[in-house]
């Protein structure tokens, strides 16, 4: 892989700290463009939350905390899990829901207020997302944490869903000057404590939303960029005068 960073004559990271990464631990000289991940244009939009509640044959009324992806003990689901039982203890409208592929053998909280879907289609992840009060993005202090840029993240804010994340690596980052949106990673009384202000006044997150079609022309733009350098470069060796 470092010898592949080596030869590259650009390179595109998926987020800024795996760009700060690279810089700090290959070899290479080639230009670096962060190309984030983004969300499909017309697909993720607010939507009724009653009528999608509706659509998943989930309850009316409550407050629904959950999230949607990889149900892993790798990402520490289990504080999500644990965070949600003191909720649940506190008040009776909590409901965790839940969509996606989970981990063999891992147990879910026992409560008649814990939803847990399967793996949704796709053209119905925006709908599990608006039947959410709170979306959450789980993660831990881990190499994948660190550097990674979470999917849900733009998903969620591009349906006016309020989000929490875990502070680390990009959403740390981003969510820098909203630290009412940041969770301590595996810390269960932290997250619990965010969650509940969250659900007391959950404000969705007023940022701008990338598409996957602008990424699309940021990363033409990028080639371009490359390949005329490479150009130049090859130019340059060549009008060099021989040995």
């Amino acid at each position: 892989f470092r010898r592949a960073l080596r030869c590259a004559d650009g390179i595109t990271c998926v987020s800024h700290p795996l760009a700060q990464y690279v810089r700090e631990t290959s070899s290479s000289k080639a230009p670096i463009e962060v190309i984030e991940n983004a969300v499909p244009e017309g697909v993720f939009y607010p939507m009724d939350r009653t009528n999608c509640r509706r659509e998943l044959g989930l309850p009316q009324d409550g407050i629904f905390i959950g999230m949607a992806g990889a149900i892993s003990k790798s990402r520490s689901i289990e504080t999500l899990f644990r965070a949600f039982e003191i909720l649940a203890r506190e008040r009776p409208d909590v409901h965790l829901v839940l969509a996606g592929i989970c981990d063999k053998g891992l147990r879910l909280p026992q409560n008649s207020r814990v939803h847990y879907l399967g793996t949704l289609p796709p053209n119905k992840v925006p709908v599990f997302l608006s039947t959410l009060n709170i979306s959450v993005i789980c993660n831990r202090e881990s190499e994948f944490g660190k550097y990674c840029f979470p999917q849900k993240f733009y998903e969620s804010v591009a349906c006016s869903v309020p989000v929490v994340a875990a502070a680390t690596g990009s959403m740390l980052e981003l969510l820098k000057d909203r630290p009412e949106c940041l969770y301590e990673p595996d810390n269960v009384d932290n997250l619990a404590a965010v969650l509940r202000r969250q659900a007391a006044k959950a404000v969705a997150l007023p940022l701008e939303v990338p598409t996957w079609s602008t990424l699309g022309s940021r990363l033409e733009k990028f080639f371009r960029f490359c390949v005329k350098s490479k150009e130049q470069s090859l130019q340059s060796i060549s009008a060099s005068p021989a040995d």
